[in-house]
């Protein structure tokens, strides 16, 4: 059964992309672009995204992008964003919050500066966009917002003591939503990936098991929109291993980490 609202047709839907510059968030803009969505682009580096919004016109001459370059760190950067989409749009159907970073981090190397760098960008930068985008949501009594987690958000995992705890809370976050803004009219799906092939995962040191191009994550997430999935999860022979660990009693869990776990 769909929790949310399915998405048979992309064309001429208004798709935000907040971070969009490279990774998933650009596999996913050239994603919506083909399935005739209308594009705002976001991310910090606007050279990135000017490029991208070129390569997409170029290929869909028709297409409606623009971008809008922010930080969603930055306070006053975010709520200016939103003013400036809704100068462009009367009303927005899908916001897709990518926009994320990624560092390795273990006790030995346990640094606040980074613990607090991942915290904002990961937590408070979804939490920060949805805060300025309800009220246009409550209005228009629709719309589907999608948050980019991890299926490192399921449970505690090698390297992950601060990435892990961000997405856990955001998937938390997107529970909480959901049961708030269903009656709303508005469709909440929160997206765990499992290893992508993005320039966040390339300094990894250790195998990645199950790994897929971004272009794969593009087209997870496009069909979990299409069948209104609350729960957009994938590789599935990845995530549901990973689903599965966590309901086990804490001493086989920790066993089979150690055990078959070589981070």
């Amino acid at each position: 059964m769909s929790l949310n609202q399915p998405i048979a047709n992309f064309s001429n839907l208004n798709v935000w992309i907040v971070g969009a510059s490279s990774g998933i968030g650009e596999a996913c803009a050239k994603w919506f672009a083909n399935a005739g969505a209308n594009l705002v682009l976001s991310a910090r580096r606007e050279s990135a995204l000017d490029q991208l919004a070129i390569s997409i016109r170029t290929e869909h001459p028709n297409s409606q992008v623009r971008t809008i370059a922010f930080d969603v760190n930055h306070q006053d950067q975010a709520s200016g964003a939103v003013n400036e989409l809704f100068q462009e749009w009367s009303r927005l159907d899908i916001l897709l919050f990518v926009s994320g970073i990624y560092t390795p981090v273990r006790a030995h190397d346990f640094d606040l500066q980074v613990t607090e760098q991942m915290i904002q960008t990961n937590l408070m930068g979804p939490m920060r966009i949805v805060s300025y985008l309800m009220p246009y949501f409550l209005k228009q009594q629709s719309g589907h917002i999608a948050l980019v987690g991890s299926v490192a958000g399921y449970s505690g995992l090698p390297k992950s003591l601060v990435y892990g705890p961000t997405k856990a809370a955001l998937l938390n976050f997107a529970e909480s939503l959901f049961y708030d803004v269903k009656p709303e009219g508005i469709n909440v799906h929160i997206v765990s990936p499992g290893f992508v092939a993005t320039p966040a995962t390339a300094g990894n040191d250790f195998e990645m098991p199950a790994l897929i191009s971004a272009e794969q994550a593009a087209i997870e997430i496009g069909k979990g929109l299409q069948k209104g999935e609350f729960d957009i999860h994938f590789p599935k022979k990845f995530s549901y291993f990973l689903k599965f660990l966590r309901l086990l009693p804490y001493p086989l869990y920790f066993w089979i980490l150690k055990t078959f776990v070589k981070i």
